[in-house]
């Protein structure tokens, strides 16, 4: 989910092997091709083609996002990318109450300016600059919407006290 993500900060084609055939995954790819970019998903070959060339809108609707708190991720690749996105706070969490704070403190670190308003979160930077940025928890969220937010920052970010979760090592290595 976070490979996909990371699929809209490319100016092209961006293709994903081993995709599972899960709900998370369509809901996923529902929230991207809601930006407009294009999907080519392959279930039989387990593939995914993500095309973001021309990314048309900087809103994932908060109908989508609430069906799955991962797809909030994608609030660091749009702000990266276009320089503005308007992300649903997230939903979809069978665990309990988490919070997005650390995601709005690690991106106002960078240069964003957010605002909270009617259940979305509105990030704007005219330019991300790279910056030093402390978790006062090592949240996965956090650390991967940080690390996506940085990918065309200005400038090295390094995250203190990041999540160290394999799919962090895998979004690294992405």
């Amino acid at each position: 989910l976070k490979l996909m993500a990371a699929a809209i900060l490319a100016k092209g084609p961006t293709k994903i092997y081993n995709v599972p055939d899960l709900t998370d995954v369509d809901i996923m790819l529902s929230v991207i091709e809601s930006l407009g970019t294009k999907i080519d998903y392959d279930k039989k070959e387990k593939s995914v083609v993500i095309d973001a060339t021309n990314i048309t809108n900087i809103t994932a609707d908060y109908e989508l996002v609430s069906k799955m708190r991962a797809s909030f991720i994608i609030l660091g690749s749009l702000v990266s990318r276009c320089k503005e996105a308007i992300v649903a706070l997230p939903g979809g969490c069978a665990i309990g109450e988490r919070r997005v704070d650390f995601h709005i403190k690690g991106l106002e670190a960078l240069g964003a300016k957010i605002k909270i308003e009617n259940g979305y979160v509105h990030a704007k930077a005219a330019k991300l600059v790279g910056a030093d940025v402390y978790l006062d928890i090592p949240s996965v969220g956090a650390t991967e919407n940080l690390m996506l937010a940085s990918i065309l920052a200005e400038g090295a970010t390094r995250i203190q006290n990041a999540a160290q979760e394999p799919e962090i090592v895998d979004l690294a290595n992405f």
